[in-house]
């Protein structure tokens, strides 16, 4: 216990930077929006695709939903709101509005199978969802197996003006990206923002322990769960990563690129609520995918800050036109979500003449637990540093504290570790001791300097482009076709320091299956980022006595394989 008590990693903390957090300044994150918007009013919060947005239209607008959830839907606090969009303006409207009017923000991956979403909002019972028309037609294939009773529909360019209707023209006609779909009863966004602001707004107390976002992530078990991240959990950390970074930005100057999607964890608590708190213009980039429309919008600022997963640092730095960008005010790049690669920490330095810093972080922990001393010179291997209010402890099986150097879990402890898990209270008491440790399942040990260091994973998870990706997902889906007699899935290690999905698979007797077939299975139920890369049938698969598949015995089986392996 001593060595935790003495937090060695308080010594290497960077001047000005305190230990500790205190939460007198803001009475819930509503409280830090009003307060936020007010002080920077006429300053630009949000822009996408050009168009800017704002501190005080988005107030005005986000108010105007929060009455019309209030008013017209009648929604309770507490009720929960999904939001299932990629990064357009009405995100952060909507973000705010659901908190405002005393509610519970759910955030949905608009990219998920018809499978996915449907178990997601059994397992909240939402009744409410703000879904862009690009999903609503998988939305309307399982919402009669959901508790879904309001629907509001938006698109990509409805906030935009006439641009907005140029980019719907070309994704609904050119692109052909809306499905048709038909609900009995659906609710136009901007004709909600047209209704909400004729009412008025209840104000709503909230406390700092309510709940504020239900953040989902897999789980070991294969069952979905959401982290019950409070108001005080999300604001807690917006104040340590302040107090982290606060030094080497300037109050309503900065521009923030905002890459990540929103709807995780790391982009909504970096972007949406600290760098906007900051009174930053967060850039929204719609789709990040598209490295070369990504990088002309790049070409249009001095941005200051930018975050971002080494996989999508690698690609940018792999993209001709990428080194004409405007550096030239750039202070932080910060990487979390998956292990940066040195080559890719140092093409970066190079190419940019900015350190990329390193985070840590699980939805849990809402998600900042580490990150680097900004303006460090050289490339770690490590977390980071603990942030102000953050212990960590290396344990053993039982619990007990090792000393430096030695490899056991990393278990945190923090305000900014979650409340629990959503109705789940058998997951919760398994993830969070009775002294408030959270394990992670992550192995690792502790430098003497302070600096916290990942050795290995104890979970199966497999981590792709910064997003957790459990196996029991995986063989379950598997295991849904009629032909696969049982399967077992692992995360393989590629060349280049990622990870690739590789699903071992036995056929009932008699029965055959081709690689693409089992893909296409695949696809249509899981989304794109866990599908498989490489398939192995076998005769049999490896097992324990009593009948459980042994991941760890394939994976030990398997040599590291490289990216043209993949059978996709």
């Amino acid at each position: 216990m001593e060595k935790v008590l003495n937090k060695p990693w308080l010594k290497n903390y960077p001047t000005g930077i305190s230990s500790e957090i205190h939460f007198d300044e803001y009475s819930s994150l509503v409280d830090m929006f009003n307060k936020t918007c007010k002080q920077f009013n006429q300053k630009i919060a949000f822009t996408n695709f050009g168009i800017k947005m704002s501190f005080k239209e988005l107030e005005d607008k986000s108010c105007a939903l929060a009455s019309f959830l209030q008013n017209i839907l009648k929604l309770s606090k507490g009720s929960r709101v999904a939001i299932m969009m990629p990064n357009v303006l009405q995100y952060p409207i909507c973000t705010f509005g659901i908190l405002k009017a005393g509610l519970i923000v759910e955030n949905v991956n608009p990219l998920y199978t018809q499978r996915e979403l449907e178990t997601q909002l059994k397992d909240s019972q939402s009744e409410t969802i703000i879904i862009i028309e690009n999903f609503a037609y998988s939305l309307e294939q399982v919402i009669t197996n959901t508790s879904i009773k309001n629907v509001i529909i938006t698109s990509a360019g409805e906030l935009l003006g006439f641009k907005g209707h140029l980019i719907n023209f070309v994704i609904r006609k050119i692109k052909k990206m809306v499905p048709k779909y038909y609900f009995n009863k659906a609710y136009n966004f901007s004709k909600i923002i047209e209704i909400g602001s004729t009412y008025e707004l209840k104000e709503t107390s909230n406390d700092l322990n309510d709940v504020a976002f239900l953040q989902y992530t897999g789980g070991t078990s294969g069952i979905v769960k959401a982290a019950m991240l409070t108001h005080k959990n999300i604001l807690a950390n917006v104040l340590q990563v302040k107090e982290w970074l606060g030094s080497h930005l300037k109050y309503g100057e900065d521009i923030a690129i905002c890459a990540l999607p929103l709807y995780h964890i790391f982009a909504l608590t970096c972007n949406a609520l600290t760098f906007f708190n900051f009174g930053a213009n967060n850039i929204l980039i719609t789709n990040p995918r598209d490295i070369s429309s990504f990088v002309k919008e790049l070409k249009k600022y001095k941005f200051t800050f930018i975050s971002g997963v080494n996989t999508l640092f690698n690609k940018l730095l792999q993209d001709n036109d990428f080194k004409n960008c405007n550096f030239s005010k750039l202070r932080i790049s910060l990487a979390g979500g998956m292990q940066v690669q040195k080559k890719v920490a140092e093409n970066w330095q190079a190419a940019t003449d900015c350190v990329l810093s390193v985070g840590y972080g699980l939805s849990e922990t809402s998600p900042a637990v580490c990150i680097d001393p900004i303006g460090r010179k050289d490339f770690s291997d490590t977390l980071g540093l603990p942030l102000p209010s953050t212990e960590i402890s290396i344990q053993d099986n039982d619990g007990n504290h090792l000393d430096f150097n030695l490899p056991g879990e990393i278990c945190i402890r923090g305000p900014q570790v979650m409340k629990g898990y959503w109705n789940n209270e058998e997951e919760t008491k398994n993830a969070i001791t009775s002294d408030g440790w959270f394990k992670t399942g992550d192995i690792g040990i502790m430098t003497e300097a302070g600096y916290p260091k990942i050795v290995d994973r104890k979970k199966d998870m497999i981590i792709i482009s910064g997003f957790n990706v459990y196996p029991n997902e995986i063989e379950e889906v598997a295991m849904m076709h009629e032909k696969i007699f049982e399967a077992g899935c692992v995360g393989i290690s590629n060349k280049d320091g990622t990870e690739s999905i590789k699903l071992f698979v036995s056929l009932v007797l008699g029965k055959t299956l081709t690689n693409q077939e089992i893909l296409e299975h695949c696809k249509k139920n899981l989304t794109g980022y866990k599908v498989p890369k490489i398939i192995e049938f076998r005769d049999e698969l490896p097992k324990t006595n009593v009948g459980k598949v042994l991941r760890r015995q394939l994976r030990d089986e398997e040599p590291s394989k490289t990216s043209s392996d993949s059978h996709q």
